[in-house]
């Protein structure tokens, strides 16, 4: 259970390899990484969209796979090939207007950790770096690309009980 006032909770940002997917990635033959979802995290994205928070995605990667993954999922503020996260990280919340406790940002390694300094939820999976885990305020018992998201979104809309609406029976 998270240790945190999730009815705060307007916003959702979370990094990719190692959160939303594994942090094994098979190699496609040109180079490319072939990332693997989770399909509960999905369900949960998309409700939390048409429930009308804000979600976010800020990875360090690119493949066009991924955009178009999140996008099919109604999620606007899609961040690749970010080389500074925290730059990527204040340009969401000034066109989201959030203040810095409404976020959660589930990350896994040394990239994520200046944003979960600031953010109001930091959130890491169980198989996150040390680093990262020392300065979460809620470590999912999910491993990256297990249902890391969905553990938290969940929870957030149970919170503030907007998780069994009608929205939730459908896609």
């Amino acid at each position: 259970m998270i240790n945190y006032d999730l009815k705060k909770i307007r916003a959702f940002v979370f990094d990719v390899d190692g959160v939303l997917s594994s942090n094994r990635i098979p190699l496609a033959p040109d180079g490319d990484p072939m990332r693997t979802v989770n399909i509960k995290d999905g369900f949960a994205l998309q409700l939390a969209v048409r429930k009308g928070f804000h979600v976010g995605i800020i990875t360090g990667g690119y493949t066009e796979a991924v955009r178009i993954r999140y996008e099919r999922l109604g999620i606007k503020h899609i961040y690749m090939r970010s080389s500074i996260k925290l730059v990527d990280y204040e340009n969401f919340i000034a066109v989201t207007s959030l203040s810095e406790d409404e976020i959660v940002y589930c990350g896994d390694d040394l990239p994520d950790y200046q944003i979960m300094l600031r953010v109001g939820l930091p959130v890491a999976p169980s198989d996150a770096d040390p680093e990262i885990k020392a300065i979460a305020k809620y470590i999912s018992p999910l491993c990256g690309g297990y249902g890391v998201a969905r553990d938290v979104i969940e929870q957030t809309m149970k919170a503030q009980g907007v998780w069994m609406s009608d929205e939730a029976f459908g896609w």
